[in-house]
């Protein structure tokens, strides 16, 4: 009989237990899903001309560089060239006293001082230009022919530009393009020839863009926009407005229909600058708004907040 009541109360016991899991379970189940709200800024269409560019690299060369050498064969005296300075046209870089003169010439003074037999040969910069190279220092043996120092040619600097030929024809026939500097600096730059050559490998061609700025190293990269394509009139959205799949193959916005909710609107896209987008199609109005920061990742419709920018 105690066994009897034994059972009893394991299955009493048992049984509040139940009764308070599926009370539980039901309070869970009542409560209602929280919605999601998106806090967004909003933007609207722009009616303004667009210019599209293409941007591309050149590198800062000087395409004629000048070889200073010795006319004798001598020891050098005198050297006044350092790499890097910046020389005029016959300017003296060094002084040359040739082999004779230094076993003769003091002898031939001492027998006639009127004579004044020196020996030495100056060698004056050719151009005006940056010196490249510098072979020889003071007290070096050269012979007739040898190479001193190198000079690059001043007025011979250009940015080299690598154009492939696919992009022809939106850069010939053009006389001048910009070229931006790492440093934020624009310089107005003139094409002033391209190469017949074309590098097999790269499918692409030098085309040379001379500037009025001298004073800038070699090896120096440029960023050259040249005018793609240009309308007087578009109608175009801020670039974090317009959204895309991870192939860039299809283009939406964020539509904003009411005061909290949004919808995604497929469109087709034009012409495209550093921070705007042109719509092509379909056609909205200048009352038509849409989400600028915020968007990503939004469904199809989302309910969102808007925020004052």
């Amino acid at each position: 009989m105690e066994r009897t009541i034994d059972m009893k109360k394991i299955i009493f016991f048992y049984s509040i237990l139940l009764f308070i899991s599926c009370a539980h379970k039901e309070e869970q189940q009542e409560e209602p899903a929280s919605e999601v709200v998106s806090p967004v800024t909003l933007t609207s269409i722009s009616h303004a001309p667009l210019t599209e560019y293409l941007e591309l690299n050149a590198t800062s060369t000087f395409l004629q560089k000048n070889v200073v050498k010795a006319n004798v064969n001598g020891y050098v005296r005198g050297a006044n060239a350092t790499i890097g300075n910046l020389v005029s046209k016959g300017q003296l870089l060094f002084t040359l006293r040739t082999k004779e003169s230094e076993s003769i010439g003091n002898a031939v003074n001492a027998l006639d001082s009127s004579f004044q037999f020196s020996g030495t040969i100056q060698i004056k910069a050719p151009t005006a230009g940056f010196i490249a190279e510098v072979n020889h220092q003071i007290g070096d043996y050269v012979q007739d022919g040898e190479q001193l120092a190198i000079v690059s040619d001043l007025q011979s600097f250009v940015f080299v530009l690598n154009l492939p030929y696919e992009l022809r024809p939106y850069v010939l026939g053009k006389k001048q393009v910009l070229l931006e500097l790492p440093d934020g600096k624009s310089l107005t730059g003139t094409i002033t020839s391209v190469t017949p050559i074309l590098d097999s490998a790269s499918q692409t061609q030098n085309l040379y863009i001379a500037v009025n700025e001298r004073n800038l190293p070699v090896n120096l990269v440029a960023k050259v926009k040249v005018e793609k394509v240009s309308k007087s009139n578009t109608i175009s959205l801020p670039k974090p407005a317009v959204l895309s799949d991870e192939m860039q193959k299809d283009f939406w916005v964020m539509k904003v229909i009411d005061s909290n909710t949004a919808v995604k609107v497929p469109i087709i896209r034009g012409i495209e600058t550093t921070d705007r987008v042109e719509v092509i199609s379909p056609q909205f109005s200048s009352d038509d708004k849409f989400i600028l920061t915020g968007n990503f990742g939004l469904p199809d419709t989302a309910k969102i907040k808007i925020v004052k920018q």
